[in-house]
């Protein structure tokens, strides 16, 4: 038996539509089916504390690989540039199994082949290992337990919501009574919809690994990585890469809902959404990275989403598949992570005024002005959708929104969310100088300088000495360290200075920084904003303090889990992670100071 385990030491597996998070113990613990955004099968990771004891009851919603006897070591790690993951358990008597896990992705047929199927390989690597194989999934988000039917060599989960057929060459008896038996050769369990294989079950694993290996070794062998700290970089590209919904191109902020920002804070929300806020960060992490086809996909998505725009007013956030109906509801069956509820399904996000997101989406598709990699190039017609989405920034700049942090009851007009409008007016200045409208180029560089005045005055104080968070406030929060990234203020102004140092002090907990320092609608944060961390390194690098910037950059690349993954926030006290895994913000923001702290390759070499 084992110890009981519920934090975020997880592993991610996925490939681009199906993904799974797996714990230290071969336990798959999180899946939503059949894509991202899916009714999660394996939900035992909100399904509260997690005893794992056959002899007591639960509501399932885990697919274990468990070795009988006492625990004396867990191991796991990534096969080499890639999404496999391998998990390594062995007992007290010396018996050890090795669980590879992975979920298919290669080129088949001129396209790419990624099947919602999960697969893993069981294999004894030392002494005679006595093996219990445990699947429960739930439906319905764990309100439905599947009716069990076999086959000849499957099992079917069947219910109203749909149906999982586990696909084997283990004893389906021992399966499906979960009853222990000795593991005397290789195993394999192939889980997705209800077909057939076309070949042998080991022979297909086989050869699916083996392809999904090579997939992902090219696609590592492709990206441009800093000459420093390449591991992190590479393991947090494949971590992004896991999270774009890879049939419209979306990218979700995580794979999971409803894990709590802090312990028992009720701040628990749905994101395995896209938003629109994180599309220029995103895109320019690919760019870095030199995913030119993951970034052009995901400027297609998002000009999708203006092109049916009809009204020109955009939502914060989106489903994958562009819907806009994520109202919020709660899972009743779900006690919780920890058992610390609620489980909210859809997130009442989509509904707020975040006046941030035209900004957001302009600066996005600038790219596809400048990068001359994109073969399908920014062109007038898209240029005239985004003027459409710059005036919309000229009259909303100044006006009250829920801000960057999506704060439910506390409109105010937000100086990120105003100088977010105002770098989409100096982007479309930029592009019409680029596609040579002599006119637009001095109409919208006429508008970028009239809000950036009315910015600049409303949004400084001088008896702080820094920028703060709301017009005419005394309030400071973590976005204002990227007025220099977003080009409002450079480096050396002193105002930038000077705001840098205010945040330092008033936000800084030890080598993580908070989102903000004051009360909102639920109380004082708790735990460090990751991505704000990383904001922190990036500015004080523009300030050239590169020597705290690196110190501090190590630090936080030592608060990822074993597996080199980082959660949406960490405990300042106890470093633990906490909040929505893996976030798609804090890859970006790992990849994008790496990229900029790290030596040059010509200066290494």
């Amino acid at each position: 038996m084992r110890q009981e385990t519920s934090d975020l030491d997880l592993g991610v597996i996925g490939n681009g539509t199906l993904a799974a998070l797996i714990d230290r113990y071969a336990t798959v613990v999180w899946c939503g089916y059949p894509r991202l955004d899916g009714d999660p099968v394996f939900c035992s990771l909100l399904n509260g504390p997690r005893s794992y004891r056959p002899e007591e009851p639960d509501n399932g919603g885990y697919f274990a690989c468990e070795l009988v006897g006492p625990l004396a070591e867990t191991r796991q790690w990534y096969q080499i540039n890639s999404a496999v993951l391998v998990t390594r358990l062995e007992d007290q008597a010396g018996n050890a199994i090795e669980v590879t896990d992975f979920v298919p992705r290669f080129v088949q047929f001129e396209r790419m082949f990624r099947p919602p199927t999960l697969i893993r390989r069981l294999v004894a690597v030392k002494g005679r290992p006595h093996l219990r194989v445990r699947v429960r999934p739930r439906f319905a988000y764990g309100e439905v337990s599947p009716q069990i039917t076999l086959g000849s060599n499957h099992v079917r989960y069947q219910s109203q919501a749909g149906t999982l057929r586990l696909t084997t060459d283990a004893p389906l008896s021992y399966v499906v009574e979960e009853t222990p038996f000795l593991l005397e050769g290789p195993l394999t369990f192939i889980l997705g919809g209800d077909e057939s294989l076309t070949a042998g079950i080991a022979d297909t694993a086989r050869r699916f690994l083996e392809r999904t290996l090579d997939h992902w070794h090219n696609w590592v062998r492709a990206l441009s990585i800093p000459f420093e700290w390449q591991e992190a970089v590479i393991r947090a590209a494949i971590t992004l890469k896991l999270c774009n919904f890879e049939e419209t191109g979306a990218i979700v902020a995580a794979l999971t809902t409803s894990i709590p920002e802090a312990p028992g804070s009720q701040r628990n929300w749905d994101y395995r959404f896209c938003w629109l806020r994180d599309a220029y960060f995103v895109v320019s992490a690919l760019n870095r990275l030199g995913t030119t086809r993951a970034m052009e996909a995901y400027l297609g998505y998002i000009a999708n989403i203006v092109a049916e725009s009809e009204d020109r007013m955009l939502k914060p956030c989106y489903g994958i598949t562009r819907r806009v109906d994520l109202d919020e509801r709660i899972a009743p069956a779900l006690p919780g992570y920890r058992g610390m509820g609620p489980v909210r399904i859809g997130n009442q996000a989509h509904l707020q005024v975040q006046n941030d997101v035209y900004g957001s989406v302009i600066l996005a598709a600038t790219h596809a002005f400048f990068d001359r990699r994109l073969p399908l190039a920014g062109h007038p017609a898209l240029f005239e959708r985004l003027e459409h989405l710059g005036q919309l920034a000229i009259a909303v700049f100044d006006q009250p929104d829920a801000g960057p942090w999506e704060l439910r009851n506390r409109p105010a007009v937000h100086t990120f969310s105003a100088v977010m409008c105002w770098a989409g007016c100096d982007r479309l200045a930029r592009i019409a100088s680029v596609l040579e409208l002599p006119e637009r180029t001095a109409q919208w560089r006429q508008a970028a300088d009239r809000l950036h005045a009315e910015i600049a005055a409303r949004a400084w104080n001088p008896t702080l000495g820094s920028f703060v968070a709301t017009f005419d406030g005394d309030t400071l929060d973590a976005s204002l360290l990227l007025l220099h990234e977003l080009d409002f203020v450079a480096a050396e102004d002193p105002r930038f200075i000077g705001t840098v140092e205010a945040i330092g002090r008033t936000l800084r907990r030890g080598d993580l920084l908070l989102r903000y320092g004051v009360e909102d609608d639920f109380g004082r944060p708790e735990t460090a904003f990751t991505i704000c961390t990383f904001w922190y390194i990036d500015a004080l690098a523009a300030l050239g303090r590169r020597a705290e910037a690196r110190r501090l950059f190590e630090s936080i690349l030592d608060r990822r889990n074993a597996l080199g993954l980082l959660s949406e926030d960490i405990h300042p006290e106890t470093g633990e992670l906490w909040g929505n895994y893996p976030q798609t913000y804090s890859m970006v923001g790992l990849i994008h100071c790496a990229a900029r702290l790290s030596r040059s390759w010509e200066e290494a070499l």
